[in-house]
């Protein structure tokens, strides 16, 4: 054992080391978040489908954003957890999601890792939207995004240490000069709807990827 052992030498160290796959850091302290980006053709052309949390929701009432929702361990992967969500959400047959492919996942600013992917949905007549989170779907024509780039707003963050924190034990004490952060918060505007925040940016990405490869 390396814990308490003084005696450990390298053979113990790259013992533990061997044919370890590494992670993210902390991970296991992340919840995991799987969404999906469901396309739909509608008169030929391809849109994305978008939800209208309810109302009635504690985070985040009447937002737009896909379907998703936390990882379950019952899930036998998180593409499956995309997948469940959705039929959840729209109440639709898993059958009729089709050609699901990941795209990057990412650590959101409230600390949670997602997991988003895209999938076709094929068949709208299908759709009976759980009323207790969604309020109501529509679908914006992918040329929209295509053609539109979101705007971009900067957020700061400022650091704020605990009453208690131990300038004593940093160099410069409370002059110590921290680092602050900033991050572009994306808006699409179409119509009368507003895309924006973790949607957004997923939605950005996406584009980014079809654009590229």
């Amino acid at each position: 054992m390396i814990n308490g052992d003084d005696n450990v030498n390298t053979f113990h160290i790259f013992k533990k080391l061997t044919d370890r796959k590494p992670s993210l850091m902390d991970g296991k302290k992340f919840k995991k978040y799987a969404i999906l980006i469901p396309l739909v053709e509608i008169e030929g052309e391809i849109h994305l489908l978008f939800e209208v949390r309810s109302l009635k929701m504690r985070s985040q009432p009447g937002d737009v954003c896909f379907p998703g929702g936390r990882v379950d361990q019952d899930d036998a992967s998180i593409m499956q957890s995309a997948v469940r969500e959705t039929t959840e959400e729209l109440g639709v047959n898993a059958t009729t999601i089709k050609h699901i492919y990941p795209l990057d996942y990412f650590i959101s600013n409230d600390r949670r890792l997602i997991y988003p992917f895209v999938g076709k949905l094929t068949n709208l007549n299908d759709i009976d939207i759980n009323q207790e989170e969604v309020h109501e779907i529509f679908t914006v024509p992918l040329s929209f995004f295509t053609h539109t780039e979101p705007k971009k707003y900067k957020i700061n963050f400022e650091v704020v240490p605990e009453r208690n924190f131990p300038y004593e034990l940093i160099q410069n004490g409370e002059n110590y000069e921290w680092r602050t952060r900033e991050m572009d918060e994306l808006f699409y505007v179409y119509g009368e709807r507003v895309i924006w925040g973790l949607t957004a940016k997923i939605i950005s990405h996406f584009m980014e990827v079809i654009r590229t490869e």
